[in-house]
């Protein structure tokens, strides 16, 4: 599976978030564990198409680098919002709090799960079908 395929597809899983049992520590456990998944997921997608693009401004290809070149390149990248992912997601191992768990999920719900779904639909625009190539 191509990483595009990849991420697309873990999206969808991780949009039913708000479906499930959010009083279940085991399903906010999954949740925040399919966040990780689906942030490491993007921004490696984010170095491929950029790599596309001809842009290689990044020297050490780390998540936040990646993310500030992607910002430069793509209008419809929400800058703040993608650092705020990378810091929840780097925050996410060193939850033991049933309190700080919920409010991770919520906040990947309301504001996390939308960004990738605007980032899918915007990369969807961008590149067409040719998206899938990736």
């Amino acid at each position: 599976m191509q990483k595009y395929n990849k991420f697309s597809h873990h999206l969808n899983i991780l949009s039913n978030a708000s479906n499930e049992n959010l009083s279940n520590e085991f399903i906010i456990s999954g949740i925040y564990y399919k966040f990780g998944i689906q942030f490491d997921l993007s921004w490696k997608l984010f170095k491929e198409l950029l790599t596309y693009e001809g842009i290689s401004s990044y020297s050490t290809g780390s998540p936040r680098e990646i993310i500030k070149a992607a910002y430069k390149c793509y209008n419809f990248i929400d800058e703040d919002i993608w650092l705020s992912m990378l810091k929840a997601r780097n925050t996410i191992t060193h939850i033991y709090d049933s309190q700080q768990a919920q409010i991770m999920v919520q906040e990947i719900i309301t504001k996390y799960i939308p960004e990738f779904q605007k980032i899918e639909t915007a990369l969807i625009e961008h590149y067409g079908k040719d998206i899938k190539q990736f």
